[in-house]
């Protein structure tokens, strides 16, 4: 209607918050899935977050990584902005393999937590996880053949991996249709 062409529409996936209502799991899933659409991007905001506002009080990374994204979507700059984000899952015997786009050099700070994983039943439980190449693998032993895999579900949430951009990873579940 503006007669501009596809515009880029740049957005900020709800950081980690403390609340009873809401299911931020699902709020931060369902932008990540917006990235589908044509000229979009999203900035990740888990890492920078208070758990007690839910708009971060570190606008300087939110306004940087949202900045990047600008720079390479729309001035042609080559500035890494993309946080590693799900790309798949694969089975392997009592584990599954977390396989993301943007993972260059994947790390960890800190101990690598806020991964859980689930069965058929649909019963999450925290998985232990471990760093190969650009990919995670997650298992535990409550749940002999997992079938998915999410990451940073609660409400309040931290994250602890990141590329070598120092971009985390987002809010993301394998399932089609999480329920709440």
């Amino acid at each position: 209607h503006f007669a501009q062409g596809d515009l880029p529409f740049l957005y900020a996936q709800i950081s980690s918050f403390i609340s009873p209502q809401e299911h931020w799991g699902v709020i931060r899933d369902a932008q990540r899935r917006a990235l589908s659409l044509r000229n979009t991007a999203m900035a990740v905001t888990i890492d920078v977050g208070n758990p007690h506002n839910v708009h971060p009080a570190d606008k300087q990374a939110v306004g940087a990584r949202l900045n990047h994204a600008a720079r390479d979507m729309d001035y042609d700059e080559k500035v890494a902005y993309a946080s590693p984000s799900f790309r798949q899952v694969t089975n392997e015997p009592g584990a599954l393999r977390v396989w993301f786009n943007h993972a260059k050099g994947l790390t960890s700070r800190g101990k690598l937590t806020a991964f859980e994983i689930a069965g058929e039943d649909h019963k999450f439980v925290p998985a232990k996880a471990k760093i190969d190449g650009e990919a995670v693998v997650v298992s535990a032993p409550e749940v002999q053949w997992p079938v998915y895999v999410r990451y940073a579900w609660d409400n309040a949430a931290t994250g602890s991996l990141y590329n070598a951009a120092g971009l985390p990873v987002g809010t993301f579940t394998s399932e089609n249709t999480p329920e709440f």
